[in-house]
């Protein structure tokens, strides 16, 4: 059974937000054998612009699971952000249904958390891939790799820091911003 820690920024969580959440939230339950003994951290933000951000993160004993939406309605991004955490349940539940058919044996113990009523049948295509590809790395620092990756037209671009000779990612973030991912 999930406890709930709802938390509001610049919004008052009145008991009818708080009913809203545990019921939308308390859906995902239905996946698990058994109900985990987990805590649904959810973050509820409303910003000067009318829009409603939902945070909610569910950890669990082999995964965490955690997904954010953004939207004018706070309802509306509540909903949102289940049909997410819907998504990563039944996309970690077919990836271990596969792993346990593959190896002839019952991977993790995390194939014991899921109810096997729900999702018979999943579209295990999800987690197939389509395209392999293979490069060279070449030397360069951040600031290069960040136009290389714009003159593609990618989001992600990998390389071989000059300075350090790891591999690095820079990736352009939601906010129109970079990141950069730096490798041991």
């Amino acid at each position: 059974m999930f406890r709930y820690n709802v938390r509001g920024e610049n919004i008052e969580v009145t008991e009818a937000i708080r009913d809203y959440v545990e019921k939308k939230v308390g859906k995902l339950e239905r996946y698990f054998s058994d109900a985990p003994d987990a805590t649904a951290h959810v973050n509820l933000k409303v910003y000067t612009e009318k829009t409603a951000k939902v945070e909610v993160t569910i950890p669990l004993p082999y995964l965490v699971l955690r997904a954010e939406e953004t939207s004018p309605d706070l309802y509306a991004s509540i909903d949102l952000v289940v049909d997410k955490l819907e998504r990563q349940i039944r996309k970690f539940k077919t990836k271990i249904n596969r792993k346990s058919r593959e190896t002839g044996m019952n991977t993790a113990s995390a194939a014991v958390l899921f109810n096997e009523e729900n999702g018979e049948g999943e579209n295990e295509s999800e987690l197939d891939i389509v395209r392999t590809k293979r490069l060279s790395l070449k030397p360069m620092d951040s600031e290069e790799a960040v136009l290389q990756m714009n003159m593609l037209g990618h989001n992600f671009f990998i390389f071989e820091d000059a300075e350090t000779n790891g591999t690095s990612i820079v990736y352009r973030r939601k906010d129109g911003k970079y990141g950069l991912i730096e490798t041991d």
